[in-house]
């Protein structure tokens, strides 16, 4: 099968559409409970710290994390049903304990399920998407995948905020509704054998098989060195994507906090302000992946880290909503700009044989930043006031900027 396919080919594969119906309805579930469910209930219910609720929710990060990288490697080796179909049933079970029950210890272990449940989701997703597009339709696809996300995870807590403004009963039945149905199409996904083909890996797999008979320490270390070996990126991008994501990771806790407390937004006004930032972000990405493909991925990400590097500290000082409205709008198109520039820069860097378990890998270091971001965002907050995870996180994407013009000057990294 051949793996280079390229624009409206990629957006009718039923490969990809499953994958990206599967990434709309878990991240809808998930953003739903990262962001309305959880923060407000363990603020206002279980009376937490704004510093309690960062570590909460990083324990959702840290599952994530931790499971990505190894997941990356199994799905080379397994196929995506069966990665993916544990994922989501994790994140069920997630979703039926947080609605059932209402102590503390509960909510921890369903926020350490929905970070392991959906360790699989970016892994199996961007393997199996740029497996499909190639690198000639890179920046399309990863646009097309942000969109899935960003439309989930956006407009899961702008509904939910609807939902659960009288009961959180009704909430809970659409999100138990919502992870049937992705148990259901998860179910489709080929398994160990088409997984390959799709890879254009099967050649590979067969003469990996007699291989496999070796001790596991031995296989890892030439794993290791054979990734390491294939791999095209200069290594100031590890730190660089570790920087993108623990920037996004200061504001994600405090998002809500920062929404009800000190803008004083009513739910449904919650809302409209993320449909604002997300609608913008979302109706950007395909134009821009688009224009990624074709003109490279230097000045989309000059002019994203710059924007975000503004906007976010000026989100952070305004307290005018009338002037908050344009500053998210502002914030959004710099993400619409970063997300697929960075991410069709980093899958120039990934060798075919190995693309799961370098994304895992390259995704475990960019959970870091999340896990790290999550954590100092409510010690901040606590600290320095509710200013300090924007300040901060502008600080961070202006380094980001200088570091990536460098990233850019090196000869290791492809950029048109």
């Amino acid at each position: 099968m051949s793996t280079t396919i390229t624009g409206r080919r990629v957006l009718t594969s039923p490969f990809v559409l499953q994958l990206l119906v599967i990434m709309f309805f878990v991240e809808f579930v998930k953003g739903a409970m990262m962001v309305s469910i959880l923060p407000v209930y363990m603020g206002e219910v279980l009376g937490l710290s704004a510093y309690a609720i960062g570590w909460a929710l990083a324990l959702q990060y840290i599952g994530d994390n931790a499971f990505r990288s190894p997941l990356g490697w199994i799905i080379d080796r397994a196929g995506y049903r069966t990665v993916m179909l544990v994922g989501v049933l994790l994140t069920f079970a997630a979703v039926v304990i947080v609605a059932y029950f209402d102590s503390l210890p509960w909510i921890v272990v369903a926020c350490v399920l929905i970070g392991v449940g959906t360790s699989p989701l970016w892994p199996c997703v961007i393997t199996g998407a740029t497996a499909v597009a190639g690198s000639e339709a890179g920046g399309t696809i990863m646009s097309v995948v942000y969109m899935a996300w960003l439309t989930g995870v956006g407009i899961g807590p702008i509904v939910i905020n609807f939902f659960i403004a009288k009961s959180y009963v009704p909430a809970f039945k659409l999100l138990i509704v919502m992870m049937i149905i992705a148990s259901i199409v998860t179910v489709f996904l080929p398994g160990r054998t088409k997984s390959k083909a799709i890879e254009g890996l099967a050649e590979q797999a067969e003469q990996g098989d007699s291989k496999e008979h070796r001790p596991i320490g031995e296989r890892i270390r030439r794993y290791l060195a054979k990734v390491g070996s294939s791999m095209h990126a200069s290594k100031l991008l590890y730190p660089a994507m570790f920087m993108q994501n623990f920037a996004l990771g200061l504001l994600v806790p405090i998002l809500t906090l920062y929404a009800r407390t000190v803008l004083h937004l009513k739910p449904h006004q919650y809302s409209l302000y993320l449909l604002a930032g997300g609608a913008v972000t979302v109706l950007g990405l395909i134009p821009v992946g688009k224009a990624v493909d074709k003109y490279g991925t230097r000045w989309f990400l000059h002019a994203g880290f710059l924007g975000a590097s503004i906007t976010l500290p000026l989100l952070g000082y305004t307290r005018d909503l009338l002037l908050v409205l344009p500053v998210v709008a502002l914030v959004g198109l710099s993400y619409a700009c970063i997300i697929p520039a960075w991410n069709a820069l980093i899958a120039q860097a990934i060798p075919k044989e190995e693309r799961g378990a370098v994304w895992g890998f390259f995704l475990t270091i960019e959970g870091a930043g999340m896990v790290l971001g999550s954590i100092l965002s409510g010690k901040m907050w606590d600290s320095f006031g509710p200013h300090s995870p924007f300040l901060v996180s502008g600080v961070v994407l202006i380094t980001l900027f200088v570091l990536h013009l460098f990233i850019t000057k090196k000869k290791t990294v492809v950029v048109r």
